[in-house]
């Protein structure tokens, strides 16, 4: 299928009782023409489908999941819907269906105990089977009427889910037990006491329903990060329009404002749009991209981004990047896109769960039929109960929860410590990762040069106002960072200023000549050269540093060292890198002796120079083919061949969007120790979906052949429905309770 004109939208669903339920809506679309994949995630309750819009609507895929018994929040004959309109409403219909279930769980525990005192401790009391009886029916037939109702959905679409296991269960359970109190002497004419199962039929009902609120509070709280990033987002903003010398100020909704637009940032509130100040300066709180607390000076020409705060100050910015396109819409995107996505061994888990009710229930009717058979004269009381306890005990939904419950919260965690995640898979490689290679420029360094050394003639700074008026009127980036190093000076008049291409410049400041520039520059026009400057200048070159001469017409009177700056954290990343044992490489199209400096000073042994944009790929291809997992570290165009050849690719956020669109992972922080973090976290998040699929698989293998009887005949052991149900519903809460501890709970 040609994919050029496909789109991808995640969609919320609604009504999945259990992970079979995602199973089966995800094949119901994906067989639907036009459609190219589908992901449905139990978890977060939502179906990531990309799809030819020419060919598919949402509506039409709407219809299709409700031919199955289910829905999905989609435009209506295939209009677009808001989606902030529609995050609203599903917010409003989870909010509301836990608040069902919290009133079902109150009165069903309330009608439960009674039944269950009675059932247990004073079962041969007069009209003890009526009680129970009344009591339990509400609890049955009202509190966990959605069993039922989903169930028989199910059945009308010849399937079936967790919801039919319950039901099967419980109903049989009330049906037998009002059997034996309606007709007690069926059984006793036969020799056999006739049980009533009421207690277990309520109490189980009442365990499901606990589970279920217990799981979908938890649930709800993997979504804070999506919620608090969503937050950073105003609703209204003040756009100013000018009509002749006027200027008019209009409230307008953040949805409406257009790419050029002139938005006016009043002291507290929130940046709508990233874009450039044109107007004014204040203060702002960009912690929510870059983690650093200390609020950002902002001015004419500088950018600011969507969701920062302005403090004090008001000034006025363009915008850009508005809507989706804004940094924190993309930040918003790739959460809940990693989120939604599901890692490589859920693909089995899928299979499991898919054939896992058709195959409890067989276990149940087959475990009936061999009691009824052999079980003498109990067999077919004993059959009944163990075919109920069966049914009760298995949990498809401790299976289906635990590889998106720990993608869940791990890509949160990831959130909250601003590292972007792209997908599922991504984490899984990540932790496989034995190598990484490192681009210098904007990563391992600031990415703009900036004035570290300054040595004057005999210590004599009085000429510079001189040098920063000759390089303020410099277009060169040196010069601009010794113009930006020297500003809040007067800048002096310069006449006959020329800029001389490839040496530096040359500019009159009352009536006296000034250079500034190489070493050529000076030689050229027979400067002389102070021996003390010289060896300053080649201290400068063996650090890396690029040396800027300042001379009168005479003699140099100053040496100027520039470089990019290392980051703060690059030296502790890397070290945090080695001691996990993975090798580290720095690639740069710096020369040798420049690289090796750096290289030297981080401690990175492996350093790659003089390379081009092509060369990075091929350095990665290599290592990966000696049978290393690659990861590479880029932030500008230049890096983005290679990390598209990498196994992990990671972008720092302050990059190119390019370099961001190609990586798996990105760090929205200049601190690259977000890299080995990353790395750790993901060794976590991986290690807690082993966990949890262990303890589900373990529990559905151990607890299902108990249920149905296999140790009575060694010890007399017949399980309790009540405990299964109590176990099933525990299951689940405890995939969901160890995500939380084993991510959550680590720093």
């Amino acid at each position: 299928m040609n994919t050029s004109k496909t789109v991808k939208k995640t969609f919320p669903v609604l009504q999945m009782g259990c992970a079979a339920c995602a199973v089966k809506i995800e094949k119901s679309i994906q067989k639907q023409a036009g459609v190219v994949n589908a992901s449905v995630n139990f978890a977060t309750a939502t179906a990531t489908v990309e799809y030819n819009p020419d060919t598919v609507s949402p509506n039409d895929m709407r219809n299709v999941v409700r031919d199955v018994g289910y829905d999905m929040l989609a435009g209506e004959d295939g209009a677009e819907e808001d989606e902030e309109d529609v995050g609203e409403a599903l917010e409003e219909i989870r909010k509301k269906n836990l608040d069902v279930l919290k009133y079902n769980l109150v009165w069903s525990s309330v009608l439960s105990v009674p039944v269950f005192i009675t059932g247990m401790f004073f079962m041969n009391m007069p009209y003890a089977s009526w009680i129970m009886c009344l009591l339990s029916t509400p609890v049955i037939f009202l509190c966990g009427r959605s069993f039922y109702i989903n169930a028989w959905k199910q059945a009308m679409h010849h399937s079936v889910n967790m919801d039919t296991l319950v039901a099967m269960s419980t109903g049989i359970a009330w049906l037998f037990s009002v059997f034996n109190t309606l007709f007690p002497g069926f059984w006793i004419e036969r020799g056999i006491h006739p049980h009533v199962y009421f207690e277990a039929a309520a109490v189980i009902i009442t365990f499901i329903l606990l589970g279920r609120f217990l799981e979908d509070k938890a649930k709800a709280g993997t979504s804070a990060a999506i919620k608090k990033l969503t937050g950073l987002q105003p609703k209204t903003v003040t756009v100013a329009s000018r009509k002749g010398n006027r200027v008019y100020h209009t409230q307008v909704p953040v949805a409406k404002i257009a790419a050029g637009a002139i938005i006016l940032a009043h002291p507290g509130e929130r940046i709508a749009a990233d874009g450039t100040v044109t107007g004014g300066s204040s203060f702002v709180d960009e912690s929510m991209l870059s983690g650093e607390p200390v609020p950002v000076f902002k001015q004419h020409g500088d950018n600011v981004f969507a969701g920062a705060v302005n403090q004090k100050g008001s000034f006025e910015y363009r915008a850009v990047k508005t809507g989706k396109n804004t940094l924190l819409a993309q930040i918003i995107t790739m959460v809940q896109d990693a989120q939604g996505s599901k890692a490589p061994v859920q693909k089995l888990v899928d299979k499991i769960v898919g054939i896992f009710v058709p195959a409890v229930i067989g276990i149940a009717a087959a475990s009936f039929v061999i009691w009824t058979i052999f079980g003498g004269e109990a067999g077919f009381s004993n059959g009944l109960l163990a075919m109920v306890t069966t049914l009760i005990v298995a949990c498809p939904c401790a299976l289906g929860l635990a590889t998106p419950m720990a993608i869940m919260v791990g890509t949160g965690k990831c959130a909250d410590r601003r590292i972007l995640v792209r997908d599922a898979e991504s984490l899984e490689t990540a932790r496989k990762v034995n190598a990484i290679a490192l681009d210098k420029t904007g990563t391992l360094t600031e990415g703009r040069p900036s004035v570290t050394d300054v040595v004057w003639l005999n210590g004599d700074d009085s000429k510079k106002n001189a040098l920063y008026s000759l390089e303020k009127r410099s277009e060169h980036p040196l010069a601009e960072a010794i113009a930006s190093y020297f500003d809040g000076l007067s800048p002096d008049t310069v006449d006959d200023f020329e800029s001389l291409t490839g040496e530096g410049v040359r500019g009159t400041i009352d009536g006296r000549i000034y250079y500034a520039g190489n070493r050529s520059l000076m030689l050229e026009n027979r400067i002389s050269i102070d021996v003390q400057l010289a060896g300053e200048a080649d201290r400068l070159g063996r650090q890396a540093k690029t040396a800027v001469w300042f001379a009168d017409g005479r003699n140099v009177i100053a040496v100027i060292g520039i470089a990019d700056r290392i980051r703060e954290t690059a030296k502790t990343a890397v070290g945090q890198l080695q001691s996990a044992g993975i090798e580290v490489y720095m690639l740069t199209g710096d020369g040798e002796a420049a690289a090796g400096a750096i290289a030297e000073s981080l401690g990175i042994r492996n350093c790659e120079s003089g390379m081009m944009p092509h060369q990075k790929a091929l350095f990665v291809k290599q290592l990966q083919s000696e049978g290393k997992v690659v990861a590479m570290v880029g932030d500008g165009i230049n890096d983005s061949a290679a990390l598209a050849q990498a196994d992990l690719s990671i972008a720092m956020g302050t990059g190119s969007d390019i370099a961001i669109d190609v990586a798996k992972m990105t760090i929205i922080s200049p601190d690259l120790t977000k890299i080995p973090e990353a790395i750790s976290l993901s060794v976590r998040i991986v290690r807690t979906v082993r966990q949890n699929l262990f303890w589900a698989f373990i529990y559905n293998f151990i607890s299902i052949p108990i249920a149905a009887g296999i140790l009575y005949p060694f010890n007399g052991f017949l399980l309790d429905p009540m405990i299964a149900g109590m176990a099933m519903a525990l299951s689940s809460i405890s995939v969901v309770a160890n995500s939380f501890l084993s991510i959550r709970g680590g720093k």
